[in-house]
């Protein structure tokens, strides 16, 4: 895979290959020069002894203080160790490497005055395999997410620590094995690194590719599952389809149907059942999960925009050095909630048909998809699982962005709580991820009932690459580490594809 070029446009894909998939990184000379024009912009505007916010000014509401030159360094690496005050677990490699990549590739289009060696640095951190050790907490996301990304910078200047090939460093040591220097920051430097959204865009980002894959995964759950209870296929009609537009539920009605096609389990039953409408949460599966795929598809919208964007501040624009609140992360704190909530409505409708089938709700389906109820309890408790996610990612369902806390003594009056949102949408995946992977095991396991009847194409070779990983139940056992196989694979993307 050819290095990304830093200065350009980003997509979510971008990301994730650099982020997960480890590409390299690479500075153009038309970047280079960029940030050189803008460095040489911003010295001029320091040399004319007006005060340029964080170049010789302090910080929030400190702002009215001016710096005197011979304490400008001073100032910039202060500003890092005093906004290093994160706490929590760590954010995981991808997100780390992801906060790197994306606060380089912002510095590379060339307005926020920093110097190319800063710019080059941050891109070798990442090519090296150098990952600053990042606390999760302490963002309120406006002005950016200055307490994680500070926790970033503390690598650039030989402090703070890091991972580097798998073992954890301090930052020093850490670059002397990757044979890197660190940097003294120089004017505006230090906020340079710390100021803009780019921990909320790395953690959420990254969280909505994975979500993705989720509502793909439902889809082929949903058709297992319509299998399993001998459901009629009736209600993916396109004609019915064709009268509600909405893109996602066409797509998914469409994808179901192409999943199902060639069923002998369906043809089996089409004569003769007397059920005359199935459960909503099959019969309305295409308008659940097309809403959904929507509401991801209008958050990924969002993010990809943000990650155009520039949100340094001040901000260097044609010579001049103007300050404005592009660092503010309100857009993504909605488009993070919003994604949440939508997760929260696919596990549920999912939950319900995973109840369905293990409680036997279809002909030939024994009760908990035991062998011999009773003696066995089969996949009891596998729904109680799914119930128990469920009703977490209802909590998790609550919007971070309807809360603001004022910060810096008021001058910071209204905030996102936008990286809260994007830890909670990570959350909220994971727990989506693992009530469909239930309904897929559950599925899988009904549909196999019905041998020697087969299912759609498509349901099979979703039944194909799910055995591939998790063995069918031959009688009670323990389920939890094929669940957690399961869940891998769909935030894998294993399910995606299929037709």
């Amino acid at each position: 895979m050819s290095a990304f070029a830093l200065g350009t446009p980003v997509r979510l894909e971008d990301l994730e290959s650099v982020a997960r998939g480890g590409r390299r990184l690479s500075l153009p000379a038309a970047a280079r020069a960029r940030v050189a024009r803008s460095r040489a912009a911003l010295e001029r505007a320091a040399a004319s002894g007006e005060a340029h916010y964080g170049v010789n000014t302090g910080f929030g509401e400190l702002a009215a203080r001016r710096i005197p030159p011979d304490k400008i360094r001073q100032l910039q690496r202060n500003l890092v160790l005093s906004h290093s005050c994160g706490m929590g677990e760590p954010l995981g490699t991808a997100e780390s490497r992801g906060l790197v990549f994306l606060r380089a590739n912002e510095l590379a289009r060339g307005y926020s005055g920093c110097r190319p060696a800063l710019v080059t640095l941050l891109a070798e951190l990442v090519n090296r395999g150098v990952t600053p050790l990042i606390p999760s907490r302490g963002s309120v996301g406006a002005s950016g997410d200055l307490a994680p990304q500070a926790h970033a910078a503390l690598v650039v200047i030989g402090e703070g620590r890091a991972l580097y090939r798998d073992k954890l460093l301090s930052g020093a040591k850490a670059l002397a094995a990757a044979r890197l220097s660190p940097l003294t920051l120089e004017a505006k430097e230090g906020l340079c690194l710390i100021n803009g959204t780019q921990a909320m865009q790395s953690v959420g980002g990254l969280a909505l590719l994975d979500a993705l894959r989720v509502a793909e995964a439902a889809d082929a759950a949903c058709a297992l599952s319509l299998e399993a209870i001998m459901g009629s296929d009736g209600p993916l009609d396109a004609r019915i389809h064709a009268l509600k537009p909405h893109s996602g539920q066409r797509r998914s009605a469409a994808r179901m149907r192409a999943l199902l096609a060639g069923s002998v389990i369906r043809e089996s039953h089409r004569e003769g059942d007397e059920r005359v409408q199935d459960p909503y949460s099959f019969r309305c599966a295409p308008q659940v999960h097309g809403a959904v795929l929507e509401a991801l598809e209008g958050a990924r919208d969002v993010v990809e925009v943000e990650l155009r964007s520039v949100t340094d501040n001040p901000l260097v624009v044609g010579g001049a050095v103007i300050s404005g609140g592009n660092f503010h992360g309100q857009p993504l704190a909605l488009a993070f909630d919003r994604a949440a909530a939508a997760l929260a409505s696919l596990a549920g409708v999912s939950e319900r048909r995973v109840f369905q089938v293990v409680s036997g709700g279809g002909p030939g389906l024994p009760l908990f998809l035991a062998k011999d109820p009773g003696v066995e309890s089969g996949y009891m408790i596998a729904q109680y699982v799914a119930a128990a996610l469920a009703s977490e990612l209802k909590t998790l369902a609550h919007p971070a962005a309807a809360d603001s806390i004022p910060t810096s003594a008021n001058k910071e009056d209204f905030v996102s709580m936008g990286m809260w949102g994007a830890l909670k949408l990570r959350k909220a995946v994971e727990a989506a991820a693992g009530v469909v992977a239930v309904e897929l095991l559950s599925a899988a396991q009904g549909v196999e009932a019905h041998r020697p009847l087969k299912p759609g194409r498509g349901s099979a070779e979703v039944l194909r690459r799910l055995r591939r990983h998790a063995a069918r139940s031959e009688g009670d056992e323990a389920l939890s580490e094929k669940l957690e196989t399961v869940r891998a694979l769909v935030l894998s993307g294993a399910f995606g594809g299929v037709v």
